[in-house]
């Protein structure tokens, strides 16, 4: 999904890489990437890259880059180091012996170098070690992507925004299919269907890391988010629903609602997933219910979860049902078969996100198998 957003972009010789895509272009794109990726956690770029045996090749190879072209020591630095079958025993070490090549280049070049901030670092350098090669990035974004700028409030359990914007993809919504949310939380999943309807950038009410690079257009960067502003559709006419049984989760939906511009956006009440009726003949509805990870809950999914697929059977033809869970009993306990399930993480948990078609009838061809089996 990332690679094809990419694409839509103008990006250029995309293919899939260790932990992400990997995509050639100006740096005018990573300005369009970052504001318009609802998928993306980073956009990092590539800056440096070598062969290495040990941490001393590595230190080498990243004070041989011309860090003084790249950005001011005057800024703050954080270094992030990742690594698979790399030989090295030890990432904190390569992480400090990077850190001081570049402020050690710093010092050469400009007599000064930047101070570390592992907090607010004003710049994110990012080092990934394979086998027998390191590659050093420059972290355009700063804080990661899924932080869109608008969320006040979250609950127990909130979805990552571009999570959210991934399921909604994978579930086949588009603009203009009545969409519903029936367990809406804080409301991320309808806040993401909505910006997508509107034509909302992702990082429209955020800053980014690359305004702070030397290589930095300001009336490029202007002439995009101008660009992407026109883009914006008032009303775009897409009726998307959203109820929670609770009235605090409500709240905290209406407050995100209303700090993202999106107040008359989506259509909220306070009902009971179990007693709701469809609110259009057809449309996809997508939800991230509870998952409970101690008995007495799981005790309750076990018992909710067949009612769950009674509702969508008997109120819910021709629609089809997104349910994202980490709860992999869901499927067996729903009574309705998946057409799909897609593992995903939600992050270090792993969840499914099950597609259900409801077509009409479900209910009596369901009669029909009990009533067969009772006779036998």
């Amino acid at each position: 999904m990332l690679a094809a957003e990419l694409g839509e972009l103008g990006a250029a010789d995309i293919g899939a890489v260790d932990g992400g895509v990997g995509f050639k272009g100006t740096l005018s794109l990573a300005y369009c990437a970052n504001l318009h990726s609802r998928i993306a956690s980073r956009v990092l770029w590539e800056i440096g890259s070598g062969h290495y045996r040990n941490a001393e090749d590595v230190y080498l190879g990243v004070y041989a880059l011309d860090w003084q072209r790249l950005f001011d020591p005057g800024l703050t630095i954080r270094v992030n180091v990742a690594a698979v079958a790399s030989p090295l025993k030890s990432l904190e070490f390569v992480t400090l012996r990077i850190k001081d090549a570049a402020c050690d280049k710093f010092r050469a070049q400009a007599g000064r170098r930047p101070s570390v901030d592992t907090a607010q670092p004003d710049v994110r350098i990012h080092a990934f070690l394979d086998v027998e090669r390191f590659t050093i990035y420059l972290d355009t974004s700063g804080e990661p992507l899924f932080k869109r700028g608008s969320r006040q409030m979250a609950g127990e359990a909130p979805l990552r925004e571009n999570l959210a914007a991934g399921i909604l993809k994978l579930a086949g919504w588009t603009p203009g299919t009545p969409l519903l949310d029936p367990m809406c939380g804080s409301g991320t999943l309808l806040i993401e269907a909505a910006q997508i309807a509107r034509g909302i950038p992702a990082g429209r009410n955020r800053r980014f890391a690359f305004e702070k690079l030397r290589s930095f257009d300001a009336a490029k960067w202007v002439s995009i988010r101008d660009e992407a502003e026109a883009c914006i559709r008032n009303d775009a006419g897409t009726p998307i629903f959203g109820s929670d049984l609770f009235g605090d989760a409500l709240k905290l939906a209406r407050e995100n609602l209303a700090a993202a511009g999106l107040d008359d956006a989506v259509n909220l009440k306070q009902a009971n997933v179990l007693e709701i009726s469809a609110p259009a003949a057809g449309g996809v509805l997508v939800t991230n219910p509870p998952y409970g990870v101690r008995l007495g809950e799981q005790e309750k999914l076990a018992a909710f979860y067949p009612q769950l697929g009674n509702v969508l059977k008997k109120k819910f033809a021709g629609w089809r049902a997104c349910v994202f869970t980490a709860d992999l009993r869901l499927p067996k306990l729903i009574g309705l078969s998946p057409s799909k399930r897609t593992p995903l993480y939600n992050g270090p948990l792993e969840c499914r996100l099950y597609e259900f078609k409801i077509v009409a009838g479900a209910m009596r061809r369901e009669k029909q198998r009990r009533g067969a089996r009772d006779e036998g």
